[in-house]
């Protein structure tokens, strides 16, 4: 993503205030990117009107779908100076209909607004937000309400010690899109890196183990991966945080003490048990977050929904 050209928008149909819509116009803005204002819709009950013809039915939905277009047209009047197009479409599966989508028209990144629980003040993930995460090729970026502020703080989840082509490659990506995005909202750029505590179970099956020299020795080489991976990008030691504890603790501490508007993070689509312990920890740490984040696939990721 070293420029975005078309950003696919999601409309939330149930909210007023369009986050996703702010937060695209906002790149394009800084990008001159192009806008797809979308909106998937499906009511049952228009399938399910047996007095009607096929035909009286399908009017039914196209006025439906003109009467959508219309009040988006309306939410976008006031960016004269943006390019924004609207798309409605009848699909009862709106995560399906958005990855079709970006797979006709191959977007750059695609933009959804993540709800927030009013007690508990934290972002809820819906099980839309949950497929386009796992099955869409293109960047998605989750937002909250809140604009990105000026000199604000944008953090890489990274894996520096991993072996994997694949997913050293995702770490490139990851750090060049973060930086990438920092340079558009004048923002820091921090590196997050952790590391797995010292199994309990070898300190006491094996009695001549050193529990603690272990865990330096673990330390230091995660700490040497981290700064030589910053150092390729012409970033600093101090720009990397490398903790010990498992990613979906330390990454959410992490962005919520520096205060961070965005985490970025890679999603390795993989089959199996791979897909069940690499996905999960991504999905484990986006779960736990409450800014902003921005899921990436490995380069030629294929979507399971591609033809």
């Amino acid at each position: 993503m070293e420029q975005i050209k078309r950003i696919l928008t999601v409309i939330d149909p149930t909210k007023q205030q369009q986050n996703s819509l702010d937060r695209s116009i906002s790149l394009a803005q800084k990008t001159g990117a192009k806008i797809t204002a979308f909106l998937s819709i499906y009511d049952f009950s228009y399938e399910m009107t047996t007095m009607l013809s096929r035909e009286e039915r399908e009017a039914m939905r196209e006025a439906v779908i003109k009467d959508r277009e219309a009040w988006i047209s309306e939410l976008t009047s006031g960016y004269q100076n943006i390019d924004i197009e609207t798309k409605v479409v009848w699909h009862n599966r709106p995560y399906e209909a958005i990855i079709k989508t970006v797979l006709e028209h191959e977007f750059d990144l695609v933009i959804k607004a993540t709800h927030q629980h009013d007690t508990l003040k934290s972002v809820i993930f819906t099980p839309t937000d949950w497929h386009l995460i796992r099955k869409c090729p293109a960047p998605v970026l989750l937002v909250k309400d809140q604009a990105w502020p000026e000199k604000g703080e944008i953090l890489a989840a990274v894996n520096a010690v991993s072996d994997d082509e694949q997913h050293q490659a995702l770490n490139n990506r990851i750090i060049k899109d973060a930086q990438f995005l920092c340079e558009l909202a004048n923002a820091s750029l921090s590196l997050v890196n952790t590391y797995p505590a010292t199994p309990v179970n070898i300190a006491i099956e094996i009695p001549e183990f050193n529990p603690s020299q272990y865990n330096e020795a673990v330390k230091k080489h995660h700490e040497d991966e981290t700064w030589a991976l910053a150092q390729r990008f012409g970033l600093s030691d101090s720009q990397c945080v490398i903790k010990e504890g498992l990613p979906e603790d330390v990454i959410p501490h992490i962005a919520k003490q520096k205060n961070a508007e965005l985490v970025v993070i890679g999603t390795v689509g993989r089959t199996g048990l791979s897909a069940a312990l690499v996905g999960n920890t991504a999905e484990h740490v986006i779960d736990s977050l409450d800014c902003d984040v921005l899921a990436l696939k490995p380069d030629g990721y294929k979507s399971p929904l591609a033809q």
